[in-house]
């Protein structure tokens, strides 16, 4: 194993950072508090320089090492925001904002990265540049892409760029990855099904919207299981079922419905629309309804490179033994494929134990995780910019 002395060292402090992130969870771009806390903590490590407001409140520290021959600079990113959860763990440092908690794991991300750019700028046992990368709204705001529509790449010079997420299921110590498409495309379906409204006593005066949602919602199982070849990945659920009332006698005009598509094949994606459009317009039509369905396309497939997946993979057995890296696709979405899309690079998985799944109201990142995290970033750096 190679984690760094120092790193142990740092794993009080780091764990301090990150128990304080998670005392304050933010939500999307709203990472001021958050954003500041970075610059401030990457000022007093002594980056070279610190920007702020890239992607609205994104933050990058550029750090340069003993040399800059080599010319490379490096990305390494870390997502801050949290999600509109109320907290249930209970923990002594849990969330003190009502309905909004780190139940991804992004305040342990943050944390490490800082805690790998303390020992990064204290060593700077590299020939080239880095870039650490404090990114906004990775939770359905697509702030990757806005920090690149905000010239992140070039602005840096960042030629090759890495990130890493917590998995819990997988063993604190163990990191898991693949090459190629590693997580799914996200789109976002919107169905609004309107009818004749009516007394909840006499149905047969009116069109029902609930009936015929109702049935588009069952009708739609059928996409994947009869559409999509059984060796290709897809998802069609259908999340939330929303009424213009909540009285218990009344036939509402217009009942809305929420979900998400997943894939990872970009013919699977077209088939998915073509047929959630087809079954959710035919099937209101036959309760003599009408639904207008709206696709929304969100974030794109994450695509690991080739190379750079086995840059990732060995920095990680220098750090421990277990590596998977022949892991499965994740049907979940990532906005570092945005990254990804442009610029070469790699994403990882690091274990988080058995805790609860992501996005959970018991979920909490495992501290333990910080030596192994921080020092996966430190190898992937100085194994990319060598001081030869």
């Amino acid at each position: 194993m190679a984690v760094r002395n120092r790193l142990a060292e740092l794993h009080r402090d780091i764990t301090g950072w990150r128990r304080e992130l998670h005392q304050h969870p933010e939500l999307g771009f709203d990472t001021y508090r958050t954003a500041d806390f970075v610059k401030d903590n990457l000022q007093a490590m002594g980056c070279d320089e610190v920007v702020t407001g890239i992607g609205r409140t994104g933050v990058v520290g550029v750090i340069h090492g003993k040399v800059k021959t080599s010319g490379r600079v490096i990305g390494l990113r870390a997502d801050m925001d949290a999600l509109p959860i109320h907290e249930a763990t209970g923990a002594e440092y849990a969330s003190r904002t009502a309905g909004k908690m780190h139940a991804c794991g992004h305040d342990g991300h943050t944390a490490m990265l800082l805690g790998a750019a303390r020992y990064l700028a204290e060593t700077r046992n590299f020939n080239g540049t880095l870039a650490v990368i404090f990114q906004p709204a990775e939770e359905g705001g697509a702030g990757g892409k806005e920090m690149l529509d905000d010239n992140l790449m070039d602005r840096f010079g960042i030629q090759e760029v890495y990130g890493m997420h917590n998995m819990p299921g997988l063993a604190v110590g163990e990191f898991a990855i693949r090459s190629g498409s590693f997580f799914a495309a996200a789109d976002s379906v919107t169905i609004t099904v309107n009818g004749k409204g009516g007394h909840g006593a006499m149905p047969h005066k009116a069109a029902d919207t609930v009936l015929a949602a109702s049935s588009i919602v069952s009708a739609l199982q059928s996409v994947v299981s009869r559409n999509i070849d059984p060796l290709q990945a897809a998802v069609v659920s259908i999340c939330a079922f929303r009424t213009d009332t909540e009285a218990h006698n009344v036939i509402p005009q217009r009942v809305k419905l929420l979900g998400t598509i997943r894939s990872i094949e970009e013919d699977v994606r077209q088939l998915l629309f073509e047929r959630v459009c087809q079954i959710s317009s035919m099937t209101a039509d036959s309760f003599n309804t009408v639904a207008d369905v709206r696709i929304d396309s969100g974030y794109p497939v994450m695509v690991n490179g080739e190379a750079e997946t086995q840059y990732a993979a060995q920095a990680a057995r220098r750090v421990t033994g277990v590596v998977n890296d022949c892991a499965e696709m994740v049907m979940g979405a990532e906005d570092f494929a945005f990254m990804l899309n442009a610029r070469p690079g790699a994403y990882i998985l690091t274990g988080n134990g058995e805790t609860a799944p992501l996005h959970h109201p018991n979920y909490d990142f495992s501290d333990e995780v910080i030596p192994y995290g921080c020092s996966w970033w430190v190898e992937i750096a100085e194994a990319r910019l060598p001081v030869t």
